[in-house]
């Protein structure tokens, strides 16, 4: 048994120390908002938060975890950065298929939290590069980013 706290909650998993943190995350914990795409990193459909940074669930084992805080597209949707996230996706009609998705808000829950000012759109680009969207909605992506950072922003004022 392995022992993480996800979504706050503390759990414990039966797998082997081995075991990449998405299929833990997926098979254990029946969390399947995290996405396989890859299995090598290289896609963002697994990105999870831990320690609220984003990380390729596929390519790190459930072991390295140890007690840090993992925090799946679940979590992130009961937080009002998740809400403000999913509302802009919506307006912005950033969802196609969906699949990217769940790894394309984690990373946005990043950058919109740690923006100091207003991103530009290439600036959004850059920021969430590293992520594959097969059906190309990159443009609308930046824009729900972009909504999103304002929309917060007015929050705080």
């Amino acid at each position: 048994m392995i022992r993480l706290k996800v979504n706050g909650d503390a759990v414990s998993v039966d797998a082997t120390p081995q075991t990449p943190l998405l299929w833990a995350i997926r098979e254990k914990l029946n969390l399947t908002g995290t996405k396989f795409g890859c299995g090598i990193a290289q896609c963002g459909a697994c990105t999870v938060h831990v320690n609220g940074e984003p990380v390729r669930s596929c390519s790190v084992p459930v072991s390295a975890i140890g007690g840090q805080e993992v925090t799946t597209v679940e979590g992130l949707m009961k937080t009002r950065t998740g809400q403000v996230l999913r509302d802009a996706w919506v307006a912005e009609q950033a969802p196609q298929c969906g699949y990217c998705q769940s790894g394309q808000l984690m990373t946005a829950a990043k950058v919109v939290s740690q923006a100091k000012k207003d991103l530009s759109r290439t600036e959004i680009l850059e920021a969430m590069s590293g992520h594959i969207c097969r059906c190309g909605t990159y443009n609308q992506i930046a824009a729900a980013v972009a909504t999103a950072q304002k929309t917060l922003k007015g929050a705080k004022a």
